[in-house]
């Protein structure tokens, strides 16, 4: 593992839950962690409700755009973390893998976005405990 670990957070369309996941993993970990999010079907642009549901957290995602899954980020990444992408999730041998089984917000308002969120933070946290992170806020 590298000095300073790194995680990669794959969704189908890298707009909602794997936008999230990083974008906390970001905020949590303070710089410490070295974080990727990409799709293997990249939307056109992020999900507005996942965006406005992490504002309420003070989290800012709004920069974000959707990427393309390359095999370069998965090769540069010490946790690859999928989110129901499937077949799709290329995978190499010595690479840690984590599926997180999450409703998909796309389509849902914010009442349905709120609970996937806090279970995104919450999965965040605990991967930061496991790689050893102190979180910073």
């Amino acid at each position: 593992m590298s000095i300073r670990p790194s995680a990669l957070f794959v969704c189908v369309h890298n707009a909602g839950r794997s936008q999230m996941a990083a974008g906390y993993l970001r905020a949590l970990s303070g710089g410490a962690v070295e974080v990727r999010s990409a799709g293997s079907a990249p939307a056109d642009q992020i999900n507005a409700v996942a965006v406005e549901a992490m504002l309420e957290d003070g989290v800012d995602i709004r920069s974000e755009q959707p990427k393309v899954l390359t095999t370069d980020a998965v090769q540069a990444s010490d946790v690859v973390i999928t989110m129901g992408c499937g077949d799709a999730c290329p995978i190499f041998p010595g690479k840690r893998y984590e599926d997180w089984a999450l409703a998909d917000p796309a389509g849902q308002g914010i009442e349905a976005v709120r609970p996937i969120r806090d279970e995104i933070r919450a999965r965040v946290l605990t991967l930061l405990d496991e790689l050893g992170v102190e979180p910073a806020r």
